[in-house]
């Protein structure tokens, strides 16, 4: 685990685990804060920092976690002016690095999980509205770099509940998707766009009935479901 007061930096990350010369099967996609890693409160934290750094009044933060998982710029926009947003999203980005694995560590089960995906020949692919530099910090930062075998950020190119940041992933590892696990609507709606199999988890930013309202093809509140799922659709 890194240091958790070291700033984040880009410059010594290990490469992400690349596989694509094996024999794969198809691949599992996976939003990363509130599906693969307990974030909340680090980004809360960070989110909430910033209306003290540029003057203004702190919303609830009961507000704030509804809109986590959207893009910095439409998690603001409801509670400040248009001409304040910059100065937040800048002081977001000098905050959040410092501090950004105070708490924050990957749920239960899940080292296991991408384990036995990847002994089992499946792509592991992280598609998640995070920017790309951030996103490989995170999984390098609590471990999960070594498990996963493409990390896909968003920038340049609209975000979920689109498909593309799910497409370009998929591109990357050369392979056809078979499910997207995450654990907001905007996750389940990108991931049928993409034309995946959506399994949504209840541990993260949407609670289960605002899941259940998008459909899902699973809901559950573990991810070991997962596995059997895959042993049925695969034979």
């Amino acid at each position: 685990m890194a240091n958790p007061e070291a700033p984040l930096t880009l410059r010594h990350l290990h490469p992400i685990c690349d596989t694509r010369t094996m024999t794969r099967r198809s691949a599992i996609v996976f939003d990363l804060d509130g599906t693969l890693v307990d974030s909340l409160d680090d980004i809360l934290d960070s989110f909430l920092a910033a209306f003290d750094a540029v003057g203004l009044p702190r919303p609830e933060r009961a507000a704030a976690r509804a809109l986590v998982g959207r893009p910095l710029g439409e998690m603001y926009s409801p509670f400040a002016p248009a001409e304040a947003l910059a100065p937040l999203e800048s002081a977001y980005r000098e905050h959040y690095p410092r501090h950004f694995v105070t708490r924050t560590r990957p749920f239960p089960g899940v080292l296991d999980l991408l384990g036995q995906l990847g002994e089992r020949g499946y792509s592991r692919v992280v598609a998640t509205t995070k920017r790309p530099d951030a996103a490989r910090a995170l999984v390098e930062a609590v471990g999960l770099a070594g498990l996963l075998d493409h990390v896909q950020g968003t920038e340049g190119f609209p975000h979920k509940p689109a498909p593309d940041v799910i497409l370009r992933g998929l591109a990357a590892v050369g392979g056809a998707g078979e499910w997207m696990v995450g654990d907001t609507v905007s996750d389940i709606e990108a991931g049928r766009a993409a034309g995946l199999k959506t399994y949504a988890v209840t541990w993260g930013t949407h609670d289960a009935e605002a899941l259940a309202s998008v459909g899902p093809d699973a809901l559950e509140a573990t991810l070991t479901p997962l596995l059997h799922l895959l042993d049925v659709t695969d034979g």
